[in-house]
C-alpha cells in the first residue's frame, strides 16, 4: 500500500542507524499542509523519536497563545518558521527550533461576530502556497498573507456580512487556487465552496451545495440533479445547510477537489422536505473538478439527514491493494458512524462498516450505497433516542493513516440523543433553526455517563474491523498522528498527550498537561532533531458537563504550543487554578412562570456556549457562579452588550430587557438550587 502525497513535497526520510551520518546533517523535514500531505494521511515517515527510545521525550519548549477560548490548530512548519492559527483566526509565527515569536497578524474579528460560531471561535489552520500563507477568519474573510513577514496581501468576503456565515477550518490549496467553505447551518444559511486565484484573490468558481429558491435561476447546472430531490416545505427561507466547515483533500493527478458538506439546516428534515426526497448534496461527498468547478461525482453517507450527520469530517486519499488490485480510494468516517472506502476517481462505494454503536440504520446497501434506516431512528411522531447523536460517532478531529501498519487511526465516541420533532417549526433568522421540540425530550431520563465514551480505533480499512482500541473516561478525545517510528500520538479531553505502539495499541509514554487537549499533533525535523508539537486547550462546542468532576476543571484553559524532543528537559506549563466558590446570591425576584420563559429563552440563545441547564463547561463562565454584581448587570451584559470586547455578544435584536430578567430569573435559580444541595 503506498499514500498519494501533495505534488513535489517529500514527507521525510526515516532516520539512518550506526554512526555513519552525523545528526547535525539530516535533512530538515516539514509538515507543510494541513493534513501533512495533500492526500491528508497525517503518517510521517520520520522515525528519528521511535518506541525504543521514546522514554527519553521531554519538553523542548511551549508558547502561550493567549486565549481561554477553544484551541483546534494543526500548525503548519516550512523554512524553519512554524505557523500556528489560535482563537478569532489570529495567526502566529515561530521559529519551530526555540518557540521564539517571530510575527502574530491579528485580523480583528468584531468580537459580536462569535455569536454566530455554533461551537466556539476556533480556527483549525492555514495553507500555504510559496510565500503565500491563507487563513480564514472568523466573520468570512479569505487573508492572504507574506508568510516572510506577516503583512496582508490581500483580503477577499467569502461570506455575505448580513447573514450568520463563520469559518473555522484551514483553507486548501488546488493547484493556482485557494478553495474555501464555510459554517453556520444551524442558524439558517446556505452552504458552498469558493475557489480564488492565490495571486490575487480574484473568484475563479463557486459551487452552492444545495439548491435556492425553486423559482429562481440555478447558479450552476449541478443543481439540477439535487433540486428534485427536495420537496414540500421552503427551505431556501431557513438556508438549506449544507455548509462544508472542515474536511476538504485534493488529488493533483486527477485535479479533483473532495468536500466533505455538512447537515440540513432545520435538523428535521420532516420540517426542512415533509414531501421527502434526499436533498441533496447534505450529508455528501462533492468530487470537484479543480479547474472548472464541475461536479465529478457526489456520494451521500446521509440521504434525507436528520440527525446532524455531517460529512464534514476529515477526509483521506490512499492506495490501497484490495484482492490483489491497487484501487486510488477515499476514506471518511463521517458522523452517522460508518467508515466509508470508495474510489475516488469514480465514487464507487467499496465498502461501509460500522466504527460505533448505532441504531438509526441497520447496515448499507453495498449494491445502492444506501443506509438502511430503521424504526429507532425515526422520530417523526414520538421522541426518539437515537445513535450515535449530533456529536457523531466521529467529529472534526483529524485521523491518521499509517503506511507502516496499513491502519487507520481514528478518534472515535459512542454518543446519542433524544430527538423530538417540532411540528410548528417557526424560523428565527437570529437564533438556531433545528426543528428540535427540546421540551418534548425533557423528563425522559438523563443521559447514561457510561453510554457517552470515547475510544482511539486502529482500524483495518480492507479488512473492515478494529485491530485494537483504547477507551477513555471521557468521550472527547483529539486528533491523531502516526510515524514510521512506529508510534501513535494522541491528547484527550482529560488533558493527557499518549504515544502508543501502533501495532497493538501499547501505551508507551504520556506526560500531562493542566489543559484539556483536541488538536492534532504534528512533526518536523530541523537542525537534526525530530519534534512532536501539540496545541493543548479545549476546543469546541458541546462540552457541557464533559470534564465534570476531572482534574483539569480545577484549573483554566490556558491555549498554549507544547513542543517535544529527545533529551527535553522543560517543564509543562501549569495553567491557572480555577477556584469554583460561590458567592452570595441576590433574592429571586421572578415569578415561576417568568422562570420558565427564561428557560425557554436561555435554551434558545444561551446554551450553546453556557451549557444546556447553566452548568457549562471549561470554554465559558459557569453562570451559576456569577456574583452580585453580573447579576444587577445582567441587562446591560446580555442586551447592551456591555462585555462584547469579552467575547460575549449583545442579544439586543431578539431579546428585551424583560426577556433578559426572565433569563436572569432562571439563570439564579439554577445558582440557588446548587447552593442549596438541589441541583440536579
Amino acid at each position: 500500500m503506498r499514500i498519494v502525497v501533495g505534488l513535489v513535497f517529500i514527507v521525510g526520510l526515516a532516520a539512518c542507524s550506526g554512526s555513519d551520518v552525523e545528526q547535525s546533517n539530516l535533512p530538515d523535514v516539514e509538515w507543510p499542509n494541513y493534513g501533512l500531505n495533500q492526500g491528508e494521511t497525517r503518517y510521517s515517515d520520520l522515525a528519528d523519536i521511535n518506541e525504543t527510545n521514546i522514554g527519553q521525550l521531554g519538553l523542548a519548549w511551549s508558547f502561550e497563545l493567549n486565549t481561554q477560548r477553544g484551541v483546534e490548530t494543526t500548525p503548519l512548519v516550512v523554512g524553519g518558521t512554524m505557523y500556528a492559527t489560535a482563537p478569532w483566526s489570529v495567526v502566529h509565527a515561530l521559529d519551530a527550533a526555540t518557540g521564539e515569536a517571530r510575527w502574530t497578524y491579528d485580523p480583528k474579528v468584531d468580537r459580536q461576530w462569535g455569536r454566530w460560531a455554533c461551537c466556539d471561535v476556533v480556527n483549525r489552520g492555514a495553507a500555504i502556497d510559496g510565500d503565500r500563507l491563507f487563513i480564514g477568519a472568523l466573520d468570512g474573510r479569505l487573508i492572504a498573507l507574506d508568510r516572510h513577514t506577516g503583512n496582508e496581501l490581500w483580503s477577499v468576503q467569502t461570506t455575505p456580512t448580513d447573514k450568520p456565515y463563520t469559518i473555522t477550518g484551514a483553507p486548501r490549496v488546488a493547484g493556482n487556487k485557494v478553495v474555501i467553505g464555510n459554517g453556520g447551518a444551524e442558524y439558517g444559511v446556505r452552504g458552498y465552496v469558493t475557489a480564488y486565484d492565490v495571486a490575487t484573490g480574484e473568484q475563479i468558481w463557486r459551487f452552492y451545495t444545495v439548491p435556492g429558491n425553486p423559482e429562481s435561476p440555478l447558479e450552476h447546472p449541478d443543481l439540477e440533479l439535487a433540486l428534485p430531490t427536495w420537496s414540500g416545505g421552503k427551505w431556501w427561507e431557513v438556508g438549506g445547510g449544507g455548509t462544508a466547515w472542515d474536511g476538504m483533500a485534493y488529488d493533483p493527478a486527477l485535479n479533483i477537489v473532495y468536500i466533505g458538506v455538512g447537515n440540513g439546516s432545520p435538523w428535521s428534515r420532516y420540517v426542512r422536505s415533509p414531501g421527502g426526497g434526499d436533498n441533496l448534496f447534505l450529508a455528501s461527498i462533492l468530487a470537484i473538478n479543480a479547474e472548472t468547478g464541475r461536479l465529478v461525482w457526489h456520494y451521500q453517507t446521509t440521504p434525507g439527514d436528520n440527525w446532524d450527520y455531517t460529512a464534514t469530517q476529515h477526509i483521506m486519499l490512499a492506495d490501497v491493494d484490495i484482492d490483489g488490485e491497487t484501487r486510488q480510494v477515499l476514506l471518511q468516517a463521517p458522523k452517522n458512524g460508518f467508515l466509508y472506502m470508495l474510489d475516488r476517481a469514480t465514487g464507487e462505494l467499496l465498502s461501509a462498516t460500522p466504527y460505533v454503536a448505532m441504531n438509526w440504520a441497520s447496515h448499507v446497501d453495498v449494491e445502492t450505497g444506501r443506509p438502511v434506516e430503521i424504526v429507532d431512528g425515526n422520530y417523526a411522531n414520538d421522541p426518539k433516542k437515537v445513535s450515535p447523536g449530533p456529536q457523531g460517532g466521529h467529529n472534526w478531529q483529524p485521523m491518521s493513516f499509517s503506511e507502516k501498519t496499513n491502519l487507520l487511526y481514528l478518534p472515535a465516541h459512542d454518543t446519542g440523543m433524544w430527538y423530538s420533532n417540532e411540528a410548528d417549526f417557526e424560523h428565527n433568522p437570529r437564533g438556531w433553526n433545528l426543528a428540535m421540540d427540546l421540551d418534548g425530550t425533557e423528563g425522559l431520563g438523563e443521559e447514561d455517563p457510561v453510554e457517552f465514551r470515547g475510544h482511539l480505533l486502529a482500524w483495518d480499512p480492507v479488512a473492515g474491523h478494529p485491530v485494537w482500541q483504547k477507551r477513555f473516561a471521557g468521550h472527547w478525545n483529539g486528533g491523531v498522528l502516526s510515524t514510521a517510528g512506529g508510534l501513535v500520538f494522541q491528547g484527550t479531553a482529560d488533558g493527557n498527550f499518549t504515544a502508543y505502539r501502533d501495532t497493538d495499541g501499547e501505551q508507551l509514554w504520556q506526560v500531562h498537561s493542566t489543559t484539556g487537549i483536541f488538536a492534532p499533533p504534528v512533526t518536523y525535523r530541523i537542525g537534526g532533531e525530530q519534534y512532536i508539537v501539540v496545541a493543548a486547550g479545549i476546543g469546541g462546542g458541546g462540552m457541557g458537563g464533559e470534564m465534570k468532576g476531572a482534574m483539569i476543571n480545577d484549573y483554566h484553559n490556558e491555549g498554549r504550543l507544547l513542543a517535544f524532543k529527545l533529551g527535553g528537559t522543560g517543564s509543562v506549563p501549569q495553567s491557572a487554578e480555577r477556584v469554583m466558590i460561590q458567592p452570595d446570591l441576590p433574592e429571586q425576584m421572578t415569578s415561576a412562570d417568568d422562570i420558565a420563559q427564561g428557560k425557554s429563552l436561555y435554551r434558545e440563545y444561551c446554551a450553546w456556549c453556557h451549557g444546556g441547564n447553566a452548568e457549562s463547561g471549561l470554554l465559558h463562565p459557569d453562570l451559576r457562579y456569577l456574583t452580585q454584581d453580573k447579576f444587577s448587570l445582567f441587562k446591560e451584559i446580555v442586551v447592551d452588550g456591555a462585555y462584547v470586547s469579552r467575547g460575549m455578544p449583545s442579544f439586543a435584536d431578539v431579546l428585551s430587557a424583560d426577556d433578559a430578567l426572565a433569563i436572569r430569573g432562571f439563570v439564579l435559580d439554577r445558582a440557588i438550587a446548587l447552593r442549596d444541595g438541589a441541583d440536579d
